[in-house]
């Protein structure tokens, strides 16, 4: 294969905004910022040299409850002293001033469909849409934490595929809201109608027949509408998911536009990849159409030996309780039940010894390792439990080449050590040598595009392509109703 037609990466910045993302203890690092995850300064500071590398985009996640499993039941005190993703802030609310710094970089945000009214979300979206020049993108998440349930009023969490079958009827929501309740030509007000003589006769700023009610009446929403924001850049902001369950994967073939995945491994990667790509395609979608982006830390120098070096001493920086803090939220098991000897590779959980099986049988340097909970938390320390290349430009490319070609993935979601010296390391060392061969773009596809746009590389691909289902509600130039709601209740 030529290097021109190897596949070009989509390259994100994945981060949180809090004191330390998927490295907890690491803001005590003298050179790490995380500090400053509050700081709106920070932030644009990162934008605009994600930019200037020609980054897709920052991908902030999120959650909205405390990892209290670990040592609990409820609590916090092995969390907060690590600073492990809390405190965190709402990432929504700087993405505005990012955006009027920067002119192409995109902003992933995550948002809850559990816990978030489709409504008021499809409205603050929009808003950003339009603040941005249509440079944001939805991660859509149902949440995991059982912390965030309680604070939202329930017992316990929704049920893991009943979340699923809400945020599918949740989608039909905004879809509709996004794309069926303003007509494409619904305003009519331009500024240079304006006269120095006073309103012309007849001049509005919008056509009330074109503007109109949704009436959605589901099983899970009761939302007539209207949207309270005109059409904004891409309607429909980028649709971005991460689930891999198998709800979460159907979930993802029918709506997602960008898929984040996690493995060890691209030979693990890939089936999930297929089964995606397959379901996709017997919704009528184009499967390409679905970009794949796996996460990953990368620590990268001069040399394979420095590389490690620089990994280890990261390393020191770790809060290992932090880091069962965070195991105990993703997975909902307290290893502090535990005695420190137990390997974790023989206990009677099935999930958790099948978990711990699994990253013996792939986490480099594993073998003969006893997996114990220092071990566990050895491992997750630095980049939580997604995929650790370490290395020299050399070797670090070459993997990053594998998954492409043996994951099937379109890009990656490259987390930090630290803050932002990974990015710096990954701008100056890495770059240039997946430019050299072929493998990142020099700019990007539309300057001052939309992320879609840029996301596709197509100029004028605003909105979501034809045969995602949100292109089933618009509302066209010209049509009396939507033409959805001709052919089926609403």
């Amino acid at each position: 294969m030529t290097s021109s037609e190897k596949k070009q990466l989509i390259i994100n910045a994945f981060t949180m905004q809090t004191p330390s993302h998927l490295n907890p203890g690491l803001f005590r690092h003298p050179t790490d910022k995380g500090g400053e995850y509050k700081n709106i300064k920070h932030w644009i500071s990162l934008a605009q040299k994600l930019e200037d590398a020609k980054f897709h985009g920052i991908f902030f996640a999120d959650v909205l409850g405390g990892y209290d499993v670990y040592k609990g039941p409820e609590n916090l005190d092995p969390t907060i002293p690590a600073g492990a993703q809390f405190p965190i802030n709402d990432p929504l609310y700087s993405i505005p001033a990012m955006a009027a710094a920067t002119e192409s970089i995109g902003f992933g945000v995550t948002a809850s469909t559990t816990y978030e009214a489709p409504y008021a979300l499809a409205r603050r979206f929009s808003t950003v849409d339009h603040l941005t020049n249509g440079r944001v993108g939805w991660n859509i998440v149902t949440s995991y934490l059982d912390s965030a349930a309680r604070n939202f009023g329930l017992d316990t969490q929704v049920e893991h595929d009943e979340r699923y079958r809400i945020a599918d009827e949740y989608l039909d929501v905004t879809y509709k809201l996004w794309e069926a309740s303003w007509r494409d030509d619904a305003v009519t007000w331009r500024q240079e109608d304006a006269t120095t003589n006073g309103p012309a006769p007849g001049q509005r700023y919008a056509n009330p027949r074109a503007v109109r009610q949704i009436n959605h009446k589901g099983k899970y929403f009761q939302v007539p509408g209207p949207h309270l924001c005109e059409p904004s850049p891409q309607r429909t902001p980028f649709i971005l998911q991460a689930g891999t369950s198998t709800a979460g994967k159907a979930f993802a073939a029918k709506h997602a536009e960008a898929i984040f995945l996690h493995a060890q491994k691209p030979e693990l990667v890939r089936p999930s990849v297929d089964s995606i790509r397959e379901q996709a395609a017997a919704l009528g979608r184009n499967p390409q159409d679905i970009k794949v982006i796996a996460g990953a830390l990368v620590i990268v120098a001069e040399t394979d030996e420095a590389a490690k070096s620089k990994f280890d001493e990261f390393k020191k920086y770790g809060d290992e309780e932090g880091a069962l803090a965070l195991f105990g939220g993703w997975t909902g098991y307290d290893l502090s039940t535990y005695t420190d000897d137990q390997d974790f590779r023989f206990v009677g959980q099935p999930a958790v010894r099948s978990m711990v099986n699994h990253w013996a049988s792939t986490v480099p340097g594993s073998e003969g390792k006893k997996w114990d909970k220092r071990t566990i938390a050895d491992y997750l320390t630095l980049g939580g439990n997604g995929v650790k290349i370490i290395g020299s430009v050399q070797t670090v490319a070459d993997e990053l080449e594998r998954w492409v070609n043996v994951g099937d993935v379109d890009g990656f979601n490259l987390s930090y050590a630290t803050i932002p010296d990974t990015f710096d390391d990954i701008i100056n060392l890495l770059l240039p040598e997946l430019r050299r061969r072929g493998l990142f773009w020099d700019d990007y596809a539309v300057k001052g595009g939309t992320w879609r746009e840029n996301f596709y590389g197509k100029k004028g691909q605003n909105r979501a392509p034809d045969s995602h289902p949100a292109a089933r509600y618009r509302w066209r130039a010209g049509e009396e109703v939507p033409s959805y709601s001709l052919t089926e209740s609403q």
